[in-house]
């Protein structure tokens, strides 16, 4: 095993990070994950992980333990902003059907716990309230310095540290974000402070001038996960901790329909984030430094693949590494997860436009062409997504 015994560290504790570090640790690798937070915690909101996604998990042999705490739902649904259904794509037993796997929604902090018990099972280290602040290289080895003053050396170092990597910036040197204008709510809701029925299983898109806002249950119905862009001149930081007031959320999204406005009239606590699209980096490695997921590729949130990908990228980087060694494995790597990531990029990016036409005359025009068109046709767009399969044998 090319990988027995190396000793590889990992930067950051999220979806790609613990996925990474237990596809490596199943290879023979020694792996320890560094995270700056004091734990993984009740971090983040809804995850939507297709059949994509599924298909990772299930080689790591996490399928089963993941299924019991995802929801799956019968459908998205995109509406007018008024509630008026413009489409429905099914999904539930015609994704399972069409792409030989679920789609599924978690609780971002569920995904994660499943990640992380099954990294502990294989033998990896998690080490947290750890913040990188400097890293170097010699030929064979990488040395990470932590804000702490403590400092580890290991064959390699992953910077799995999402869309504002310190790897990125530090080893690979990324050109600064440009803000797309957009900015994002993110938020839950009890299901039980709703009336019964208000959303239905299924992720609900309300499209308007501008803006749009999406919404799906979570954890056996028991909460409502919303997100909620607008457009706007102003900016904001890019993260997902910023505490922002309700009222300006219910502000932005007055006019929407019904279950739209009986649902933020319930929110007490809400964080919002400004959207950045990121260039894309003339490569992904340094040396024994790489990248993965948000820290190489970032992705706007419209196509719901930033953790995917970041399921997809774990495998692939194990792979690669166990078939080339290190150095030439992140090549590999690169070389065979640019082309992919590359094209998500550019096509959730492509998708907020379509979510936010502004002319009522032409949003009229292309909602009732989308509704006129057959589901094959329009499912069929997402099978380059959703029906790839990163761990099929070639």
């Amino acid at each position: 095993m090319a990988l027995k015994g190396k000793e590889i560290s990992i930067i950051g504790a999220g979806i790609g990070g613990l996925a990474a570090a237990m596809a490596l640790a199943q290879k023979g690798a020694r792996v320890k994950v560094f995270e700056q937070a004091d734990g993984l915690g009740e971090v983040g909101a809804g995850l939507q992980i297709s059949a994509n996604g599924v298909a990772v998990l299930e080689a790591l042999g996490l399928r089963d333990a993941a299924a019991k705490l995802a929801n799956t739902p019968e459908a998205v649904v995109l509406r007018d902003y008024r509630g008026g259904e413009v489409v429905r794509l099914p999904l539930g037993a015609s994704a399972v059907a069409r792409y030989g796997r679920p789609y599924w929604q978690f609780h971002r902090a569920d995904l994660l716990g499943v990640l992380a018990q099954g990294a502990r099972d294989v033998g990896v280290e998690m080490i947290f309230d750890h913040r990188l602040t400097e890293v170097s290289q010699s030929k064979e080895r990488v040395e990470a310095v932590f804000s702490n003053g403590k400092s580890v050396q290991a064959d390699c170092l992953i910077g799995a540290d999402g869309v504002r990597s310190v790897v990125r910036g530090m080893a690979l040197h990324g050109q600064p974000a440009e803000f797309t204008g957009q900015v994002a709510w993110r938020g839950l809701v009890p299901a039980s402070r709703l009336p019964k029925g208000l959303f239905e299983n299924a992720a609900q898109v309300f499209m308007g001038k501008g803006r749009h806002l999406v919404a799906y249950p979570l954890r056996g119905g028991t909460l409502i996960n919303f997100v909620a862009v607008e457009e706007r001149a102003s900016w904001a930081d890019e993260g997902w901790s910023l505490p922002d007031s309700p009222e300006n959320l219910r502000a932005a999204f007055q006019g929407f329909a019904a279950p739209v406005q009986t649902l933020l009239a319930q929110v007490d606590e809400t964080f919002l984030w400004g959207l950045f699209n990121h260039p894309v980096l003339p490569r992904w490695s340094n040396g024994r430094i790489g990248l993965l997921g948000d820290a190489c590729h970032p992705m706007l949130p419209f196509l719901a693949q930033g953790a995917v990908m970041g399921l997809e990228d774990a495998f692939v980087l194990a792979e690669c590494f166990e078939a080339k060694g290190i150095e030439k494995g992140f090549h590999s790597f690169e070389a065979k997860r640019k082309p992919r990531a590359t094209r998500v990029q550019k096509g959730a990016a492509r998708n907020a436009w379509s979510y936010h036409l502004r002319n009522p005359i032409f949003r009229g025009v292309a909602h009732k062409l989308l509704g006129m068109a057959p589901q094959n046709t329009l499912l069929g767009q997402f099978d380059y997504l959703y029906g790839h399969d990163v761990t099929a044998k070639s």
